[in-house]
């Protein structure tokens, strides 16, 4: 590609260079792909020079991600396809393009805001030596599908070395116990060989008995040759996973492997962490840093209990799985259960909330909330104690650790070294993609949101995982046109701190998608009239329709009208104040519809949070600015889900929409919620919503930068719908039917068992736990994060 690009501006200077000055009369250090792209559409209209955008020059500008200007330099980034990268600059005298190294771009970066940048060589991360030799994906159409490709990758490996491979699997079957119970094979059988005729045996010893005869009748005869509990629970169930492990012997191959260790019994136990926030099951949602991942991490635990249940009895075990789900207690509780150390969670038979507190350097227990971009110099300390308190309640460790957010995945690292146990990392979301520039300005943000810690907690938990889960495609590696959230960490500057020349490889097989769903006892149709809620539709009635009080603001004059809904924390990236922006100045689209809002605080002084109070004190400015008190209801309350999921009904049966407006999202809880409903959704689509939902047929996608647009079709669809009612009725269905086929938790929870099983086998058997790049990522939490997070508090 950049042959081709130097040959045609060598042949064709003029456009090459009056697009250069262009981009340089914007007076600006820093272009984006955007601005880049308008630079070309103008230029190709003031000379008429459509033919531009198929030339080289045109599609690599297309490509190009950012520029940085800095006469008589420009320095292209440029991303081909997803997860490609390569870099180049331009001289604007001699118009020779130059290809560039990862660093080299950086640094010219950030010499632009830095006086001391390019005086001496800045710190750099770079993970891949560590993995050079180990197996990647090639395909950005496979990126996400990890298990599989390593699979199929490890298991040639293993398999095709003769019988080393098989020992190791052999090996793998005799570690098998739980509580002190020995499981699958016991020392009778001492090696291959020997368990291919245990396998020949039983199957003899078995075919006598009817399918459904119950492990116990058969024990004493399968003990005598070998075998423990762990095969199945009946005749039938035990013969298939012997001919599945027998099938695996004679001819390894990757599926059977899968289908030979979904049987395996070994999760038990699961440890979840999720530090920061209120993490409680009531009164807690809405408040600072508590939204959808304790909705999420709840339903999770609820729907893997019910798989893990199933799969123990499915082998003929009776063993109560253990689920601990680790938070921290906060004393001052402000009228949540976070100050109560334990707490079992609803619908679920044996899985708890731990609550460990945060502890000083003195030892003193910290008792009020801590806003999650400070609480980074606690971490360590709580993760000690974390694992004290693990032990002594489940008297061992855990099968799997799962860490959430950026905090809880960094807990998760030190634990998941310390107890050698296999790591899960779901981010949810990572903040380095919801503020621009964070990372090359970092320095003016760090007094608000550290995110030196953070970024640097990112890279290690992220690095360090065994497989990462996300809830779709985006997340990972964005889209033809925009960078994924894991994307973003593939290299970065931090200046004065550290340069990131390669963060994160999205060809990593450790990424797998495995989508959420909804609770299907609390989100479901509003045509299921059984199960309905009638009584609470007076209470809603009211709610929304009803004369404020002091947690609420407007009084909606046109009840009859069709509502436009929304609901999510009120912070920035939530975007409500954008939403209540548009609505506000489309004078047409507020004469068709009414607009609910429910979200934060109506009164600035009863939240702690500082993004919150900017929020709340430009809605009210909103509201003042644009007269909107007899149109738009605002309703600053604490919904429980059970209460919330009739309240999307309620607004379907009058024929409303939701609107998810963030600037990013990286799935979209609300918008699977609201759609299984039956409402129409409209939601952004920077993020997991892009996948979510079908264009014109299960929803539509808005873009929250272009607000007038966005308006323009909430008012179409309304009008639409006016026209022909069946209208509301086919998207509503599109809805409905789009989350039923793909985003259930019976799906995600079969998914997360069975990556589990794969990782931790492959984990035991190979070197896919990167003894190296481990070693690595501790000396730089020890050298790098440790000091960052200690100087938040004076250390």
């Amino acid at each position: 590609m950049l042959e081709t690009l130097q040959a045609f501006i060598s042949r064709h200077r003029e456009p090459a260079y009056l697009l250069l000055r262009r981009y340089f009369s914007e007076n600006r250090c820093f272009l984006l792909r955007n601005e880049l792209q308008d630079g070309l559409q103008a230029l190709m209209a003031d000379k008429n020079l459509p033919e531009l955008a198929h030339t080289p020059l045109g599609e690599m500008i297309r490509d190009a991600q950012e520029a940085v200007l800095s006469a008589p330099w420009v320095y292209f980034a440029v991303r081909p396809r997803v997860g490609r990268w390569w870099y180049l600059r331009l001289h604007v005298d001699d118009l020779y393009p130059d290809s560039v190294e990862a660093s080299e771009f950086l640094g010219f970066k950030e010499r632009l805001i830095s006086a001391q940048a390019g005086t001496e060589r800045p710190l750099e991360f770079d993970i891949e030596p560590f993995d050079r030799g180990f197996p990647k994906l090639r395909e950005s159409r496979s990126i996400g599908r990890g298990m599989e490709f390593l699979n199929r990758k490890l298991s040639s490996q293993l398999f095709d070395g003769g019988d080393q491979g098989l020992e190791k699997l052999f090996h793998f079957l005799h570690e098998h116990c739980c509580e002190g119970q020995i499981l699958m094979i016991n020392e009778r059988v001492r090696n291959v060989n020997e368990l291919r005729g245990v396998i020949r045996r039983c199957e003899k010893l078995l075919n006598g008995y009817a399918r459904h005869t119950p492990w116990a009748e058969v024990a004493p005869l399968l003990r005598d040759v070998g075998l423990e509990p762990g095969w199945g629970s009946d005749v039938g169930r035990i013969l298939e996973t012997l001919r599945l492990l027998s099938d695996l012997l004679e001819a390894p191959s990757p599926e059977t492997l899968e289908r030979f260790l979904a049987r395996i019994p070994m999760i038990f136990s699961l440890l979840i962490l999720s530090p920061h926030g209120f993490f409680g099951q009531a009164n807690v949602l809405g408040r600072p840093d508590t939204g959808g991942q304790v909705v999420y991490i709840l339903d999770q635990v609820r729907a893997l209990e019910r798989e893990m249940r199933s799969r123990l009895q499915a082998q003929g075990l009776h063993i109560e799985p253990r689920i601990l789900v680790v938070t921290r207690l906060i004393p001052e509780a402000q009228g949540t259960s976070c100050d109560q150390p334990v707490e079992r969670i609803n619908g679920t038979r044996n899985a708890q909330i731990l609550r460990v507190p945060f502890r000083s350097k003195e030892g003193e227990i910290i008792p009020h909330w801590i806003s999650r971009f400070e609480i980074w110099p606690y971490l360590e300390r709580f993760a000690d104690d974390v694992e004290q308190t693990v032990r002594a309640e489940l008297g061992t460790r855990p099968d799997l650790i799962i860490g959430n957010y950026s905090d809880g995945n960094l807990v998760a690292t030190l634990l998941s070294a310390r107890m050698q146990v296999t790591q899960c990392h779901i981010a949810h979301a990572l903040e380095k993609t919801k503020y621009l520039y964070s990372d090359l300005y970092w320095k003016e943000n760090e007094a608000q949101y550290h995110f030196s810690c953070q970024f640097t907690a990112d890279l290690i938990a992220m690095n360090a995982a065994d497989f990462i889960i996300t809830s779709t495609y985006q997340e990972i590696a964005g889209t033809d046109h925009s960078v994924g959230q894991y994307e973003s960490y593939s290299a970065f500057s931090m200046p004065g701190l550290y340069r990131v020349v390669k963060g994160i490889d999205v060809f990593d097989p450790k990424f797998n998608i495995v989508s959420p769903g909804a609770d299907a006892e609390v989100y479901f149709s509003y045509k299921d009239s059984e199960r309905r809620l009638h009584g609470l539709h007076d209470e809603l009635q009211t709610l929304i329709f009803g004369t404020p009080s002091e947690d609420m603001r407007g009084t909606l004059k046109h009840p009859e009208r069709p509502l436009i809904f929304t609901m999510a924390r009120l912070d920035r990236i939530k975007n409500i104040a954008g939403l209540v922006q548009w609505y506000a100045e489309n004078e047409a689209l507020r004469e068709q519809a009414n607009l609910l809002i429910v979200a934060g605080y109506t009164d600035a002084g009863k939240s702690a949070d500082r993004e919150e109070q900017e929020q709340i004190g430009y809605l009210h400015h909103l509201f003042t600015t644009h007269g909107l008190d007899e149109q738009v209801r605002w309703l600053g309350v604490r919904l429980d889900k059970v209460f919330a999921g009739e309240l999307y009904r309620f607004i379907a049966d009058r024929r409303g929409v939701f609107v998810q407006p963030a600037l990013f999202e990286a799935f979209g809880l609300t918008v699977i919620e609201a759609m299984v409903s039956g409402l129409p959704t409209f939601a952004t689509h920077y993020g997991g919503p892009l996948e979510i939902i079908e264009h014109g047929q299960s929803g539509f996608h808005i873009d929250p930068m272009r607000g007038d647009q966005a308006s323009a079709q909430l008012l179409a669809f309304l009008r639409e719908c006016e026209q022909d009612p069946d209208y509301w009725v086919r998207i509503s269905h599109g809805g409905m039917e789009r989350v039923e086929r793909h985003y259930t938790w019976s799906l995600y929870a079969q998914r997360m068992m069975t990556l589990s099983r794969i990782y931790g086998f492959w984990k035991y058997v190979t070197n896919l736990e990167r003894a190296e790049a481990r070693r690595y990522l501790e000396m730089f939490y020890a050298l790098q994060y440790r000091p960052l997070a200690r100087s938040l508090t004076g250390e």
